[in-house]
């Protein structure tokens, strides 16, 4: 699931901070499975969990700095 900007900003930082957490769990899920010669079930997902983190962290620096 691709969490929109939008989204992630509706959340407050503690929420934020939960999601980050699940998401690095399953990208570490997703890159064990990956280096382990395993196939994945979307390859693409592990792309967009790196974008969706990213997103996360960036939203909670604006946050931190009084930006939203």
């Amino acid at each position: 699931m691709i969490l929109r900007p939008s989204e992630i900003r509706d959340m407050n930082v503690e929420e934020m901070r939960a999601k980050l957490r699940e998401l690095q769990v399953e990208l570490a899920r997703a890159r064990a499975t990956a280096a382990a010669g395993g196939s994945l079930e979307n390859p693409a997902r592990i792309r967009e969990l790196r974008r969706t983190i990213a997103r996360i962290l960036t939203i909670i620096k604006e946050k931190q700095k009084g930006g939203a």
